[in-house]
């Protein structure tokens, strides 16, 4: 797109040329048919998830469970139709969620037998990456290109209803279950979005999804010519393309860098880390692990960056989500870029995957992460340096407001 500007920074836009380097992908971080759901196996960290030992005195006296356990046994009457290993899984359920924890599930076998066939096929749905937060199911980004994003979804949009079904009492899966289906097919959300008094009811037609990866474009502004680089997710492809783009930017040089992490939900925490590293020509912890009863984990940046030199912006909004927030809080922490736009997600955590015996399946926080200055963003996000909000009511799609600032700021400096 083209923008045709009416905004204060009043940029003289035009594209030199534009670089293609987004691909289709597939990894595991597109969970269920083309829906994103926030706890992404963002980090392998090179183990496994550990049972606590049996022997622990802290632990919890199942007695009372196996009481009840007996009363419902001696007792229920229609306990012939109960099937007693869904009484287990319920149970496994009910302690999981207890955490209070969005990002960990468990899941039965059935559920991770379909979660895990859909990563080896097209991605199909709306293409949205999804939360719950404080009981609500919450819109994290709509995907490039997505369905979700053509219907108009925003970060921070709350799911009400899924047809005619409410969310509140829904587990993160089951709402992902119900909005998933065929692509051709209609999935109707109602949606509460903060400032718009009533409900927003969108009618969404599935269809398999292509996420591009990253796009590189040029802005020329007052007389000078910067990169736009446009980073939408953190998968399998992503560095390469990533690399491609550094190797034009260098064959360019370009007078400045906008690195646009908006609406990029986040994905794996190595390619965080490696992107990172382009950008500094010595070493420098880029993040810091922090997981219950081990020595923190310092995943430092690889001291050989080609674009440590170049002025940097990086554009953040409420999509703006995990592996994103890792790269841009780096940046701001170290003074390598200005961060402009709006206040990111809040995405603070690394989930790790644990297969069952019987063909269930774990996913379980288990680490937090924080900046180089120990600063913590779960919950919170990373603040701007400079804020540029848009109110979606009155935005005209037609000019990107914080684009044009970003480039504003890039020119005076």
């Amino acid at each position: 797109m083209k923008y045709k500007s009416s905004s204060p920074y009043s940029p003289k836009v035009s594209y030199r040329k534009t670089v293609a380097l987004a691909t289709p992908w597939k990894s595991i971080l597109a969970c269920v048919f083309g829906l994103f759901i926030g706890w992404q196996a963002h980090a392998m960290l090179g183990e496994e998830l550990t049972p606590a030992d049996p022997s622990d005195e802290a632990r919890a006296d199942l007695g009372l469970f196996w009481g009840v356990w007996d009363i419902v046994e001696g007792s229920y009457v229609d306990i012939t139709n109960v099937d007693e290993q869904a009484q287990i899984y319920g149970a496994i359920s009910g302690m999981v969620n207890a955490l209070d924890d969005p990002y960990s599930v468990f899941m039965t076998p059935d559920e991770s037998e379909e979660f895990l066939s859909s990563l080896d096929g097209e991605l199909e749905g709306i293409g949205a990456e999804l939360t719950v937060k404080e009981g609500r199911l919450i819109i994290v980004s709509p995907l490039k290109g997505s369905p979700a994003e053509a219907a108009g979804l925003l970060p921070g949009d709350h799911i009400y209803l899924v047809g005619e079904e409410p969310t509140g009492e829904m587990t993160l899966w089951e709402a992902i279950m119900l909005i998933r289906g065929e692509p051709g097919t209609d999935v109707t959300l109602t949606i509460l979005r903060e400032g718009v008094e009533e409900p927003i009811v969108l009618t969404i037609t599935r269809q398999k999804i292509d996420v591009p990866s990253v796009e590189l474009t040029y802005e020329e502004y007052e007389g000078q010519n910067f990169a736009h680089l446009a980073v939408y997710q953190f998968g399998d492809d992503t560095y390469n393309e990533f690399e491609a783009a550094v190797r034009d930017i260098l064959l360019s040089v370009p007078d400045g860098l906008v690195l646009d992490l908006r609406m990029n939900g986040g994905g794996y925490l190595d390619v965080s880390i490696e992107m990172l590293s382009e950008f500094f020509d010595d070493k420098r912890t880029g993040v810091i692990v922090k997981r219950l009863n081990r020595d923190d984990e310092l995943m430092e940046t690889s001291g050989n960056g080609q674009l440590a030199d170049i002025p940097m912006v990086v554009l953040i909004d409420g999509g703006s989500a995990s592996a994103s927030e890792i790269v841009a809080g780096a940046l701001q922490d170290y003074d390598r870029a200005v961060v402009m736009g709006e206040q990111s997600f809040g995405k603070g955590s690394v989930q790790e995957l644990k297969d069952l015996t019987d063909g269930s399946s774990l996913r379980l926080t288990i680490a937090k992460w924080f900046t180089p200055l120990e600063q913590s963003i779960d919950h919170t996000g990373i603040i701007p340096d400079i804020v540029v909000d848009i109110d979606p009511a009155t935005a005209d799609p037609e000019v990107d407001v914080q684009l044009d600032a970003a480039l504003d700021t890039l020119a005076t400096q």
